[in-house]
């Protein structure tokens, strides 16, 4: 999931091993002989030996799921989404989202930031694509057969993901709210939106921080 989205928002991007792009710009270009920073044995730097795990994500998302006195703490909305910011651990980015019934987050992804999330109240449904997508030089992809994926998450259910993590999650019932937590790492640079027709997706829009703090 990710900061708020409204359930009208678009989101999806197509996938690089499992889809093709059908109109793109130049490709990353990288650097001859260039290596990764932790390549010859270089440690890691301080900040990202403390960075969580994608783990310790989940781990957080479903304590504080579980937390009744938390959860009691977001006001619900009879027709629209609410959220409360949190204290993530080292440093995450943290949410406490309300859904009322037919709420949704339309088709998104999360740039570099790992993520989870956990259904405290009510049901949640995840429809994601099990492929990872280019990070840029696209605006339209077509999208293979077999790549779509579907959960349901209840209450105590929960679920990571890695980078680039392309979904929508949506409350479908026609009655009762849902509630949910989320956590990212690093904090979110921003957010790609997309609309889908079919197996086509397409970027609408890039979102940053200033627009949904």
């Amino acid at each position: 999931m990710s900061p708020p989205l409204s359930a009208s928002d678009p989101a999806a991007v197509s996938a690089s091993v499992a889809a093709s792009v059908t109109a793109a710009v130049s490709a990353p270009v990288t650097t001859p002989g260039a290596a990764p920073a932790h390549a010859h044995g270089a440690a890691p730097s301080s900040a990202e030996a403390d960075a969580p795990t994608a783990a310790e994500l989940l781990d957080f998302v479903r304590r504080a799921a579980a937390d009744k006195e938390l959860i009691a703490t977001l006001p619900l909305d009879p027709e629209g989404r609410t959220w409360l910011r949190l204290e993530g651990p080292g440093g995450s980015e943290a949410w406490l989202i309300g859904w009322a019934p037919g709420t949704g987050t339309g088709w998104h992804d999360h740039a570099e930031s790992l993520g989870a999330f956990a259904t405290a109240e009510g049901e949640l449904t995840e429809h994601s694509l099990a492929v990872r997508l280019p990070a840029s030089g696209w605006k339209t992809l077509e999208l293979n057969e077999g790549v779509d994926r579907e959960r349901r998450l209840g209450a105590g259910r929960s679920r990571a993901f890695g980078k680039h993590h392309v979904h929508e999650v949506l409350n479908e019932s026609d009655t009762e709210h849902a509630v949910s937590v989320h956590a990212y790492y690093p904090p979110l640079p921003l957010l790609r939106r997309f609309s889908r027709s079919g197996a086509v997706l397409r970027l609408e829009h890039v979102e940053r921080p200033e627009d949904w703090q």
